[in-house]
């Protein structure tokens, strides 16, 4: 009797101590965890204002970081991106049998994060209450400390990677001169600031193979003959900005994404942050997800494909504007037809082609159709945070093309660069797509 009373008390000591285990072990799988460490990032990209090339790098490098450890994970499920994008070499793997691959990719995940923005204090203090949490879940410290120590190691092979990539150099290259002839780009009110990234196409792309791969076809010649196409295109977006109706008004103020708007009332000045288009579209994957109810592991490699996605269309649409320097609407407006004409946007301070806004778009909505099928609907909440209301689409393309129409209505953009922008930001995403295979082909998901 006693024997059987002993058994059955093992069996419920092992049962419980089985049932603590594998409580922890589902709450580290948690794809939240994730997804407030991306929100996380984003709001420190927003409140350190970020300009929208910049701010797809600071949300590619932390999200490879922890898609690498994540394909080491599961070699049945994923595929390395070494071989994939430029110059990646193998992470190393873990040495202690305590790490958790959970917890070391959002460990690498904040630490090249930190690494890449201003705010350092922020991200210490988002990273104590994670850690915090990860007691209340009752993780073993040294499950804790190994994976710490383990997502350090790899946050420092990235960051190496990183420090490769030429931005570092092109911070130290020359501003751009401005030109006078009226056909190229100049500084635009109410700041008249200097033009952002010149140099970006230096940056190493990493998956097409040069920033002009996908080059679009010439923009119209410069012509301000009545009646000639760059002209007509000029005319498009006076007339149309001059009588916007209530949901084109909100098209455009929805997919505004300006970083750093400025407000000047007579002597005092203050600013408006907000998103950037790549994170607007980094809010949109975490949407997506929640709504796929994706696993931890399938939640990083959707951010990892689409921040791949952006950050390529980046390089590719900033070579094309430095390129051509298409001066924006803006300028030649309030020159020739109407000084005090005023766009419902305040023009971002690069030159106009092609539209940043269409190429990204399309890129991202390429990306996540391949990953999430052609008519996944959704409500779009992303802008919520910054006053602005949700809106529904039928599919990631019905966003895309919402959002590059809505730079004509903004007053920023003739219709040549945003529907040169669409077939780039295409292009871009889908040689993405075709090249990088993250997932098994025994894995992936049919469309």
């Amino acid at each position: 009797m006693r024997t059987i009373f002993y058994v059955i008390l093992t069996l419920v000591l092992v049962s419980c101590s089985s049932k603590k285990n594998t409580t922890y072990l589902e709450k580290v799988q948690d794809p939240e965890l994730f997804q407030n460490a991306m929100q996380n990032l984003t709001d420190i990209v927003v409140y350190d204002i970020f300009s929208p090339p910049v701010a797809s790098r600071i949300y590619l490098y932390p999200s490879i970081a922890a898609f690498e450890i994540m394909a080491l994970r599961y070699p049945d499920k994923y595929n390395s991106l070494v071989g994939q994008i430029k110059e990646l070499m193998t992470i190393p793997k873990a040495s202690n049998d305590n790490v958790n691959h959970h917890l070391a990719s959002l460990f690498a995940f904040n630490t090249v994060g930190k690494a890449l923005i201003f705010s350092e204090d922020k991200m210490d203090k988002f990273q104590e209450g994670f850690e915090a949490k990860l007691d209340e879940f009752d993780v073993p410290g040294r499950v804790v400390k190994a994976s710490k120590i383990y997502g350090d190691e790899v946050a420092a092979f990235i960051l190496d990677w990183v420090s490769k990539d030429m931005y570092n150099q092109t911070r130290t290259f020359p501003k751009y001169t401005i030109k006078e002839e009226d056909r190229y780009w100049k500084p635009t009110p109410p700041d008249y600031m200097d033009g952002i990234e010149p140099h970006w196409k230096e940056i190493r792309t990493m998956v097409i193979d040069s920033s002009n791969q996908f080059a679009p076809k010439d923009p119209l010649p410069f012509d301000l003959t009545k009646g000639s196409p760059f002209q007509k295109q000029l005319m498009e977006v006076f007339e149309v900005t001059n009588q916007l109706n209530e949901e084109q008004v909100e098209i455009a103020k929805f997919w505004d994404c300006n970083p750093y708007v400025t407000h000047h009332r007579g002597h005092a000045m203050f600013a408006t942050k907000k998103i950037t288009p790549g994170g607007h579209w980094i809010g949109i994957t975490s949407i997506a997800t929640r709504q796929a109810e994706s696993t931890f592991d399938e939640t990083v490699n959707a951010y990892a494909n689409v921040s791949i996605a952006l950050f390529d269309g980046f390089i590719s649409c900033w070579d094309e504007k430095w390129d051509t320097l298409i001066v924006r609407p803006e300028t030649l407006i309030n020159q020739y037809y109407d000084e005090e004409w005023l766009p419902l946007l305040q023009t971002p301070p690069f030159p106009e082609y092609t539209s940043g806004h269409s190429v990204i778009s399309r890129a991202a909505a390429v990306t996540l159709t391949d990953l999430f099928g052609d008519n996944f609907a959704f409500t779009d909440t992303t802008e919520l945070l910054y006053g602005l209301p949700e809106r529904k689409y039928n599919s990631f393309f019905h966003a895309s093309e919402e959002a590059a129409i809505s730079r004509l209505y903004g007053g920023i953009h003739y219709m040549m660069a945003i529907e040169e922008g669409v077939n780039q930001g295409h292009a871009v995403g889908n040689y993405v797509v075709d090249r990088l295979q993250t997932m098994k082909a025994s894995t992936a998901s049919p469309n």
